[in-house]
Parts: C-alpha cells; sequence; structure tokens
C-alpha cells in the first residue's frame, strides 16, 4: 500500500545516501530497493529523485530536490473512529453516505476506511427464528451423523453416501434487475415486461446423493440422480405469432400441491434412483426432504410400494424444521447450478427447463462433493452453539485442498466437543436414542 508524501528533510538526505554509494556513476546495486523499503515508497519515486538531482548537478546547478507540493507533503491519513462507528445505529450503516454523516467525516474518507480494510462490509440475511424444540432436534440431528472410527480411533461424520437430498425451486426466466458491461459507446439494452409479476418462472424438484470416488481419485458415481421441471403440454388454443394453433406448448404447473408431488417422488425420482444407483453400493438408502406441507410422508402406502421393490429398500424422512443449512441443495448446490442457468437466455418455457437441466449436468461432481464437505462444516458449527443457527459458513479451501491431495472425504469432530453437547442434550431430554449414540461413541454415561 502507497505510504505518506516524502518531506524535504527525506528526500535530501536518500539523495545524499545516493550520491555517497556511487559506483561507475550509479548508485551501488540494490540501494535504490533498500530506500525503498526504508522508507515505504515505491522504486520509482527514489529513481525520481535520483535522475532530478544527477540532472541538476550536470547542469551545474543547485541540487534542489524539496517538494513542489509542500501544503501536501507528509499528509497523516486520519485514523478509522472504531469506537465512533460501534456506537452507531446499525440502520445508519447502511451506506458510506449514511455511515458517514454521524461521524462527521466525507463519504470519500469512509470509502478509503474500506478500501484499507479498517471497515468491512456485510450483508446481513434473515435467518429462520428457532424455537428451543427446533435447537434441540437440530444438534440431535446432526449428532446423529458422527460415529467413533475404531480403527483411526477418532470421532468423524458418517460418510453419507446412502443419503439422498431432495428439495424444490424456482427458477426463473431473466432477472428482474441484470447487470451488464458495456463498452463506453455502447447502447445500453432496454428490457421492458408488464409486471415483474409475469417473469415466466418454472419450478423444479431435484435429487443428489454423495458422489463416490475410487481410491485413486477416479470418480465412480456422480451423485446426480435427476432435476425434473413442474411442467405440462397442452395445445395451443389460437394461432400466434409464434406458433399455430393445435401445435403442443410446455407450461409450467401453477400450483405444485402433494398430488404432484407424490407422482413426481413416485414415478420420477424414485425409477431414477434406481436406474443410476451404483449396483455395488447399499441399497439401504435414505430420502431426506424438508417439512413442506405438499411432501408426503414416509409411511405412504404407494411410496412405500414403489420404494420397497426391485432389490431397494428407501426410507422417507424428514430433516428437522427451519433447517435449511442441513439440505446440500438449499446450502450451495441449486446456488451453483443457477449460476451456470442464468447465463443462458431463454425466450420460452422449454428453453428454460433445457438451460437449467443442462446446469445441473455440466456441474462437475466436485463441485456436489464439496456442497457436502460444507454440510460436515455447518454442522461442527451447529455443534458448537447447541443447535443454534447463527453462525458463519466455514471456509475450509477445499480447492487448495483438493491440489494438494489432502482434501478429506469426512470431517473429524473433537471428543470434548461431542461430549459437551450430549451432556446438553441430556439435561434438556432423557432420550433412550441419545444414550445409545455416546454407547457407540464411547462416551461416558
Amino acid at each position: 500500500m502507497r505510504g505518506p508524501n516524502l518531506n524535504d528533510d527525506e528526500r535530501i538526505k536518500i539523495v545524499t545516501i545516493l550520491f555517497e554509494s556511487i559506483v561507475k556513476e550509479k548508485p551501488k546495486h540494490g540501494r535504490i530497493k533498500e530506500l525503498a523499503d526504508q522508507f515505504q515508497v515505491d522504486r520509482k519515486t527514489i529513481r525520481n529523485l535520483w535522475k532530478k538531482a544527477k540532472k541538476q548537478k550536470s547542469d551545474g546547478v543547485r541540487i534542489d530536490v524539496r517538494s513542489l507540493f509542500p501544503g501536501k507533503s507528509c499528509i497523516v491519513p486520519s485514523r478509522c473512529p472504531v469506537e465512533e462507528i460501534e456506537n452507531v445505529e446499525l440502520s445508519l450503516r447502511s451506506t458510506v453516505k449514511k455511515l458517514a454523516a454521524p461521524i462527521h467525516c466525507k463519504p470519500t474518507t469512509v470509502s478509503r476506511w474500506i478500501r484499507k480494510g479498517e471497515i468491512k462490509s456485510h450483508t446481513s440475511s434473515i435467518h429462520p427464528d428457532l424455537t428451543r424444540d427446533n435447537k434441540f432436534l437440530r444438534l440431535h440431528f446432526v449428532m446423529s451423523k458422527i460415529y467413533l472410527d475404531r480403527l483411526l480411533n477418532c470421532i468423524k461424520f458418517k460418510d453419507m453416501s446412502n443419503v439422498i437430498h431432495i428439495d424444490e425451486k424456482w427458477f426463473n426466466m431473466t432477472k428482474a434487475s441484470q447487470r451488464y458491461y458495456l463498452v463506453k459507446e455502447e447502447e445500453v439494452p432496454y428490457r421492458s415486461c408488464k409486471s415483474k409479476r409475469f417473469i415466466v418462472k418454472v419450478m423444479f424438484i431435484a435429487a443428489v446423493s454423495r458422489p463416490t470416488y475410487a481410491e485413486n481419485g477416479e470418480l465412480l458415481f456422480d451423485g446426480k440422480i435427476g432435476i425434473f421441471p413442474f411442467t405440462y403440454e397442452e395445445p395451443a388454443k389460437r394461432n400466434s405469432k409464434n406458433r399455430v394453433a393445435g401445435t403442443m406448448v410446455t407450461k409450467p404447473i401453477e400450483s405444485v400441491n402433494k398430488v404432484v408431488i407424490k407422482d413426481y417422488v413416485i414415478n420420477k425420482i424414485i425409477p431414477a434412483i434406481k436406474t443410476k444407483w451404483p449396483q455395488s453400493a447399499n441399497k439401504n438408502i435414505i430420502i431426506q426432504q424438508d417439512n413442506a406441507k405438499p411432501h408426503i410422508s414416509g409411511n405412504d402406502a404407494d411410496f412405500v410400494a414403489a420404494a420397497t421393490s426391485d432389490g431397494f429398500n428407501i426410507q422417507l424422512k424428514q430433516q428437522p424444521a427451519m433447517s435449511l443449512d442441513l439440505n446440500v441443495l438449499d446450502l450451495g448446490f441449486f446456488r451453483s447450478i443457477q449460476s451456470l442457468q442464468s447465463s443462458k437466455p431463454a425466450k420460452t418455457v422449454d428453453e428454460l427447463v433445457k438451460n437449467v437441466q443442462e446446469a445441473y449436468e455440466n456441474q462437475h461432481a466436485n463441485c456436489l462433493n464439496d456442497v457436502w464437505l460444507s454440510l460436515q462444516a455447518c454442522m461442527v458449527e451447529i455443534m458448537k452453539i447447541k443447535g443454534h443457527n447463527d453462525y458463519r459458513l466455514p471456509h475450509l479451501q477445499k480447492a487448495a485442498a483438493r491440489r494438494a491431495g489432502t482434501l478429506p472425504r469426512d470431517l473429524i469432530v473433537s471428543e470434548d466437543l461431542v461430549a459437551e453437547c450430549m451432556t446438553y442434550l441430556l439435561t434438556i431430554a432423557k432420550d433412550t436414542d441419545l444414550e445409545d449414540i455416546m454407547t457407540d461413541l464411547g462416551l461416558q454415561m
């Protein structure tokens, strides 16, 4: 970072040192860099001073390297008033201009503090409001996902390779607000719509499992079960500039209710699981879903019949309520495929469906595996704060670890943290399952 301007005394001192270290009419090798580091300025500044003094000497005039802008020399940057900023209401800290007013400084000064890292920008999202029971169930759920690795003598997360997460998401034809980068003389694009409510959107249901790899790192199963649009086809009722009457037109299903969800789970997701599931993999599978009202229960007779045929034993279980961070689709995978989908234009429902499905298929399996690993990291944070959701998503530097060959398959959990969480849960409710978990983990009752 650029330091303050040199004052006149420093300029004279630098020139004196340079003239004292002349070797063959040039400053000693490395002297310019040493002075730049010493005075915290760019090497170009030292070179300019040397050239100016050398020219004055060769012209036979008095050497004068004083600053041409004495009023700006050695400007002391204003100090960031940390305590004053902390005392300002958060509602008055949403923009640079709003923050500058109560601390009596210019917006440009606040911007400089932001660039220097003395003030950080933070986007605050609304989190689900958790009750005491919500936190208990979240922590209980997380504790059921760990086990004692007796070979390594440590507590780890279960592989979860037999778990499939399903969830729904809306994908829009276009965004109401879209950023573009244009050249200076380029015409600004014009987009219009009767109302933002009329932007076409389609709901999809996706199912993903954890990718599996061979010991040499070869991908054996990408974990992608499928993504299915809630759409239907009907013939066009009248002629238009786009098609003639009678042409089959794809339209989104407006009301996705329990009947529709049940049909998709039984007739699309389960057949896709049976088709794509590795032959050598465990066929005792758990489908995890959230608690949305249209979702069917695991004891639905039609579901049980479809889920227990062809040698499979598929169970349907609910994740804890108010827990978007415990589903890999909500945690990050939906966002990753949406970023790919939004980069392709779509003018019809068919094009939108194609773009979403291509984004789903083109997303690398490593990305999906990274989200599963992030899920484990989130579970560790949930354990630390006893089921709450007030935590920052930890950054594991997975890409760097993968390049170095040190990316773990599953995270190790501190035994002290596990014991602390178990003690906390047992103080709230006596639960036979908790006692069984403690026994399996080798913890004292």
